[in-house]
């Protein structure tokens, strides 16, 4: 009995080996195939190069390699991303596990947590800051990118402020500038060489249309604030320079959505190529994915910022849609999506607020996720919801669910964002669920499931389905495809769950395959 148990377990492990060959040979033809963004494998690229909500992204080179952070919110983790050519970005660290602040362990701080980090080097290290809304400036270091990351620091206990970014001049002093809830205005503090503490009440710099985001630089004696305006879906971006860093500043429009169709083309950061070239990665606001990610080429003219190409010559850039990739040093790669469910979780999963970490696991089931439920009154409250960005314009996620133990569990593939869906198992068969409301679709007793979210983001039509047997033939939808809105600052997103009062759901793999 006990060999047979082994053979089992080295079969499933062979299966599922089987299995990411085949996907990363799929991903492979698909990339090849040209997807209609990102790297087009012809020495190109075409905007945006991440069609997915990595929101307010922030960028530095260190030597060769660029790395990016961006807003997570109330999604645990805050991903690291690395590339060779700011074009293909793999994920390689998160710098948090969890918040230690109140009320994090239940699920009540939707739009909160991370808002618009700061990506920076300094002193052999790697500084990330960022506000949360209700609690104030956090700090996190490393001198590898790739982690351990220190765990959070308050440098400031205080609401509403946001969009942090340090500095350090060129005689050691360093600073810390910000803006204030719901439009600015900039404001410039002091700060310890160490970075965690501010040492004075700050320095009101600028006032202007919703100015946020702040990104301090230095170049030829001037300071620099490169920063957005003019509202998260519809602004611009601005430059600010003044021989000092307290001001007068000198403001000008360099990026605008002109005859283009990227709105608001705002809000990133600045960074230069070993060639001397400069680079903006900025977002665009979109339904339903979120804030995704596009690259500018940059110029510097008589100590003024250029971003994107002047089409209509009235001094204000607008964004490109292809362009030549700043080198050729990489092949066409997008962030992790699919996972097996080995021995690691992938860095592409975060949690729903703080995970309940003694409710899931890897090892109690090998090569399976096990999620225990805890009790909740629907989808949106669940403890230990596991999610990840939806990807590219059109792509597929896919799940099995092993029900054996469900006991008086709702386990299941989930589609969130403002509104919260979900497909699954339990004790009464398959259901689906609409923003708290729940209905058996097929009544029954199964042992396995599978479950599939079919994703079209061009026609914001989603549309879920279940499998009772191999057959892939036998897939049935259940109702017609529907929308998704954003919510809570975030773009839609995919990944499983299960809640409720006993039981387990046991989640065999996860794939997710983009088609274009």
């Amino acid at each position: 009995m006990g060999n047979r148990k082994i053979t089992s377990e080295i079969m499933k492990t062979l299966n599922k080996l089987f299995t990411a060959i085949i996907l990363l040979l799929c991903f492979t033809t698909a990339t090849a195939q040209k997807l209609n963004f990102g790297d087009q494998g012809d020495g190109t690229y075409k905007n945006p190069i991440l069609p997915a909500d990595y929101s307010d992204p922030d960028v530095i080179r260190v030597g060769s390699h660029y790395y990016m952070v961006a807003s997570d919110f109330h999604f645990i983790g805050m991903q690291v991303l690395e590339s060779e050519d700011l074009v293909n970005w793999r994920l390689i660290s998160q710098i948090y596990d969890k918040f230690d602040l109140p009320g994090w362990e239940g699920n009540n701080h939707y739009g909160g947590g991370s808002w618009a980090p700061s990506i920076r080097f300094h002193d052999g290290k790697f500084w990330v800051y960022f506000c949360t809304i209700d609690d104030g400036l956090m700090m996190s270091n490393a001198t590898d990118p790739h982690g351990p990351w220190t765990p959070l620091y308050c440098v400031k206990k205080i609401p509403k402020w946001e969009d942090p970014c340090p500095f350090w001049d060129d005689d050691g002093q360093a600073y810390l500038g910000h803006s204030v809830h719901r439009a600015g205005p900039i404001i410039i503090h002091k700060m310890s060489a160490d970075g965690k503490e501010l040492l004075d009440t700050g320095v009101t710099v600028y006032r202007g249309p919703v100015a946020e985001g702040t990104k301090i630089m230095k170049r030829n004696g001037w300071y620099y604030l490169i920063i957005p305006e003019g509202g998260v879906g519809q602004g611009w971006q601005t430059c600010l320079r003044s021989r000092s860093i307290y001001g007068p500043y000198e403001r000008r429009i360099v990026l605008e959505q002109g005859s283009t169709n990227v709105n608001g083309p705002h809000q990133g950061g600045l960074v230069d190529s070993p060639d001397g070239k400069w680079w903006f990665i900025h977002f665009q606001e979109t339904n339903p994915l979120g804030r995704i990610v596009h690259l500018e080429p940059a110029e510097w003219d008589d100590d003024w910022l250029k971003i994107g190409v002047d089409k209509d010559g009235n001094g204000i850039g607008e964004p490109v849609d292809v362009w030549q990739k700043p080198n050729n040093l990489s092949n066409p790669i997008l962030p992790a999506t699919s996972d097996e469910f080995n021995t690691t979780l992938g860095l592409q999963w975060q949690w729903n607020h703080n995970p309940h970490n003694d409710y899931w696991s890897l090892t109690e089931n090998k090569g399976f996720l096990t999620i225990k439920a805890e009790p909740a009154d629907d989808l949106k409250s669940a403890h230990n919801m596991l999610t990840q960005k939806i990807m590219g314009y059109k792509s597929t996620a896919t799940t099995t669910v092993d029900a054996t133990n469900i006991g008086n569990a709702y386990a299941g593939l989930l589609c969130i964002g403002k509104e919260f869906r979900g497909i699954g198992i339990c004790r009464g068969g398959i259901y689906v669920e609409e923003n708290g409301q729940r209905r058996i679709v097929q009544a029954g007793q199964f042992k396995k499931v599978r479950f599939r979210l079919n994703i079209d983001t061009n026609a914001n039509a989603f549309r879920l389905a279940y499998n009772t047997n191999n057959d892939e033939s036998r897939w049935t939808y259940v109702g017609e495809a529907f929308p998704m809105k954003n919510g809570y600052w975030k773009g839609a997103r995919t990944g499983v769950y299960c809640y409720g009062n006993d039981g387990k759901g046991l989640f065999d793999y996860f794939h997710y395959d983009i088609e274009k």
